[in-house]
């Protein structure tokens, strides 16, 4: 539909019918100020999991991830987001894990920062790590030189020793003459 200007140029109605031509090459301007505060790489933003997504499986990121949904399995990245709000049931691996949602399994990375109420149920396997005041922490943490190898959690108990029968049993308790 064409209306008249006070120019006499025949001007689109902005609210009128659209056709594909129309469309093509046009340039639809993109709400992305999450992405300018976040990890980015040469490329771009970091990979983004959505609020309104659940994804069960593994997930494996080459750069930087933000989680917003749910996660149940484990995730891989370089640096991982897991911003408030958002569920992560399964190992993370990463170089830096910054929580502010939950996670409930083990972390292993070389820096881990649980802020803004961020909740970690399991053990954390780091070289620096740092809770807020307001985060939540259940489990154990263990520094390692290189926590984002799987044989660093693999014994990071230490050497144990072997144990036998008669370490477990109680010892028998002094008798008492009255």
């Amino acid at each position: 539909m064409l209306i008249s200007t006070k120019s006499g140029a025949p001007e689109k109605d902005k609210n009128g019918p659209v056709s594909a031509a129309d469309v093509m090459g046009r340039v639809v301007p993109h709400d992305q100020t999450w992405a300018r505060s976040e990890p980015t790489t040469k490329a771009g933003t970091a990979s983004c999991i959505g609020s309104d997504m659940s994804i069960v499986g593994k997930i494996d990121c080459n750069g930087p991830a933000q989680v917003f949904g749910r996660i149940e399995g484990e995730v891989r990245a370089s640096d991982l987001q897991i911003s408030d709000g958002a569920q992560v049931e399964g190992n993370v691996i990463a170089q830096t894990v910054t929580v502010c949602g939950r996670v409930k399994g083990t972390i292993r990375a070389d820096r881990v920062k649980l802020q803004n109420g961020g909740a970690v149920e399991g053990d954390i396997f780091h070289r620096t790590l740092s809770i807020d005041e307001n985060s939540q922490f259940e489990g154990s943490s263990r520094r390692v030189e290189n926590p984002t190898e799987p044989s660093a959690s693999v014994d990071a108990k230490g050497p144990q020793k072997d144990l036998q029968k008669k370490d477990l049993a109680p010892a028998p308790l002094p008798s008492i003459d009255a």
